[in-house]
């Protein structure tokens, strides 16, 4: 019989924190994330210690300037499985038994005419609307289907960053899925859009570079 592993809000406090920064940014050492959490070291470690014990997280030996290697750990792979994923095994299927039926196209296009009803809806919703707030209801809307969505701006650029990949298995195996987001996003936001990072790829996170060329109008002081 098949187990799955537990919800990451079966784990409160600390470990769940623990749990969350390392999705976002792993490998990490005892040391950064004691310093992100704002705890000891010694109390870090004692959850570290339990949640390796759980099989969540894993730790490894890295080099990191001079000196001894030390021991960063990220999550092991049902640590990973404590994040949304969509009914990503149900959904993986489907589209493969579409693919096998109509062409990799046909399957790829569900994906595509979502994206443009999408599109379409946002869009009139968006009409007028400033930057910040563009990209708060797509950060809340991807954060709804499980993506752990943020933005940030730095000089004029701003950044959206997806800490969770809800359909990773759908994604590795159509990448124009990828596509039709990045796509997706340049149309809603009205902005030029370039990824410049990719969970698919290995990387912690989908990261796309924004760019609004006609800038939105600005929120009123």
């Amino acid at each position: 019989m098949r187990t799955h592993p537990p919800q990451l809000t079966a784990h409160k406090g600390l470990r769940a924190e623990i749990l969350l920064a390392l999705k976002r940014a792993q490998p990490l050492t005892a040391k950064q994330l004691a310093h992100q959490l704002g705890v000891s070291v010694n109390a870090i470690r004692h959850h570290l210690k339990e949640l390796e014990a759980a099989g969540l997280i894993g730790y490894g030996r890295e080099q990191r300037g001079v000196g001894a290697p030390t021991f960063a750990y990220r999550l092991s792979p049902d640590g990973e499985g404590l994040f949304p994923r969509a009914y990503e095994e149900t959904l993986t299927q489907l589209l493969q038994r579409v693919a096998e039926q109509g062409g990799r196209q046909a399957a790829v296009g569900l994906f595509e005419d979502h994206y443009r009803d999408l599109t379409r809806q946002l869009q009139a919703e968006l009409a007028g609307a400033a930057a910040s707030e563009r990209l708060d209801l797509v950060a809340r809307l991807m954060n709804q289907q499980g993506y752990m969505a943020e933005w940030q701006e730095a000089a004029g650029t701003f950044r959206l960053s997806e800490h969770n990949c809800a359909i990773r298995a759908v994604a590795e195996r159509f990448p124009e899925v990828c596509a039709a987001e990045e796509r997706f996003l340049r149309d809603v936001l009205g902005a030029a859009v370039e990824r410049s990072a990719h969970i698919a790829s290995g990387c912690n996170a989908c990261e796309y570079v924004i760019t609004f060329t006609a800038a939105p109008p600005q929120e009123s002081s």
